[in-house]
């Protein structure tokens, strides 16, 4: 039997092009799908009055109950209507929608040819294989109440790992119920100081000191919290902490005590201990970045500023330098008293951090994985970093490089001016990379000097030596 076309205009006001192919599933089942192709595709427009069951039946060579199913199934779909004395007839809100043009420039950019971006880990030395094998375990392990609505404080298993490693490897002074686990540090901004809800959703109020070099993307979401943020001045020996005391009603300041972000550096004991009694005196709080305490090459480790007060410091961390943004985990350890206001804001269940991947680095850290992870990228970051100062002096003895004894950047300092054309000169070459500038505090006094900042850690291995090259080539000639 040929398939049939129909062609049917008796009292619907247009045509009704429908096409039964056969197949499985029988004649009820190709109907509906025929008709709501053809809704779907703007072939039957909103309002049509399709033909009665008898008729379309007799056309169609099928029962009449095979057309009225039909029907009766598209209208409890939403596709059709069915009112007495009204027929059947095409729902309004079946029209299919307009195609949205892309706006232009919003399509995917091309990737650069060289990868120095600060800020990223190196996307291959993830450890799979030991990820792979925490995942088991944990799964293996986990109790059936693991898979049911998260603890917004996040799982006992990560939180008494964490306190055991951070304690260990950061001298951070924290027990498990004082750690509170997030998506990572901008989850942990928003939790504190409201994010896009605005300051009433947050806990914290009132102005925030910030070093006068940092993310721009992390002042943004303060300010967007309604947030003032005030530029502490930057040197040698890190923010000066001294400032604090002349900013009236200030209540916290934000910190990269280990390594400040991007100029690089520890803060120097003394303005530690400063930060630490401003906070005692004026019942503030020091917020601690501890972004990337893990890496250091040249130096003894820096321990964590939450160990000097722990009810006067906020101790920030994740996993994104360490071992990948891709994982959405970080963590808060927070003063005694902030713990139940925190949890308020977060709500009475765990909407961002997967229970799965919090019980496999739970797994991670306490069989030693994380440790030999952290030990392996360390020595490949100090290699790609003495490659890169290696290069300089070879090509462009005059540029300096600062922030090199830790970290997974360093800053080349270039002479006044130059910045922008080296810019320019990098992207010619292939380059992705940041200029200084970009980080400074907009309301930020005093000098402010030309740099790059050449993150070492993203590229790839076969990949890097040519980044390099084409970063000399980029650098300004000697003055």
């Amino acid at each position: 039997m040929p398939e049939p076309w129909v062609n049917s205009a008796e009292r619907v006001g247009a045509d009704l092009h429908v096409h039964l192919p056969e197949g499985k599933g029988g004649r009820q089942a190709a109907l509906t799908h025929a008709l709501r192709e053809a809704i779907r595709e703007g072939r039957l427009a909103p309002g049509t009055r399709l033909p009665p069951y008898r008729s379309l039946a007799a056309d169609l060579s099928v029962a009449r109950n095979t057309v009225a199913s039909a029907y009766a199934e598209l209208v409890a779909e939403g596709w059709l209507t069915a009112r007495q004395g009204s027929g059947t007839r095409v729902a309004a809100r079946a029209a299919p929608p307009r195609p949205v043009p892309v706006p232009h420039g919003t399509t995917t950019p091309p990737r650069p040819a060289h990868d120095l971006r600060q800020g990223m880990p190196d996307a291959a030395s993830f450890p799979r294989t030991a990820w792979l094998a925490a995942a088991r375990r944990a799964l293996t392990a986990a109790p059936n109440e693991a898979f049911g609505p998260g603890d917004p404080q996040g799982r006992i298993e990560l939180r008494t790992a964490l306190a055991e490693y951070l304690s260990r490897a950061r001298g951070v002074r924290t027990t498990p119920d004082r750690i509170v686990v997030c998506s990572g540090f901008a989850h942990a901004l928003r939790l504190l100081y409201g994010g896009a809800g605005g300051p009433s959703r947050g806990v914290l109020r009132g102005p925030l000191a910030v070093e006068s070099y940092g993310l721009p993307f992390h002042r943004d979401l303060l300010h967007g919290a309604g947030v003032r943020t005030v530029p502490l001045g930057i040197d040698e020996d890190g923010a000066d902490t001294a400032e604090l005391a002349g900013v009236r009603g200030l209540k916290g300041v934000l910190l990269t005590p280990a390594h400040q972000f991007p100029t690089g550096g520890p803060l120097h004991s003394a303005r530690r201990a400063q930060a630490v009694d401003w906070a005692r005196a004026h019942d503030g709080l020091v917020l601690e970045d501890d972004y990337d305490g893990e890496f250091r090459y040249d130096r003894e480790p820096v321990g964590a500023v939450q160990g000097l007060d722990p009810e006067r410091v906020v101790y920030l961390g994740s996993l994104s330098k360490s071992l990948s943004p891709a994982i959405r985990l970080g963590w808060m350890v927070l003063p005694a008293h902030l713990v139940g206001s925190v949890l308020a804001v977060k709500g009475q269940r765990e909407a961002w951090a997967s229970a799965l991947d919090q019980l496999t680095l739970a797994d991670f850290l306490a069989s030693g994985h994380y440790d030999r992870h952290v030990r392996r990228t360390r020595q490949r970051y100090r290699d790609r970093r003495d490659q890169l100062l290696a290069a300089l002096a070879a090509h462009a003895p005059h540029i300096r490089a600062t922030g090199i004894a830790a970290g997974l950047h360093a800053v080349l300092r270039l002479p006044s001016g130059t910045e922008p054309d080296a810019l320019r000169a990098a992207a010619h070459q292939g380059l992705a990379l940041d200029g200084l500038t970009a980080f400074r505090h907009p309301e930020a006094t005093g000098p402010a000097p030309d740099g790059l900042v050449v993150g070492y850690a993203a590229s790839a291995d076969h990949a890097y030596g040519a980044a390099v090259r084409a970063l000399c080539r980029a650098l300004p000639a000697e003055g």
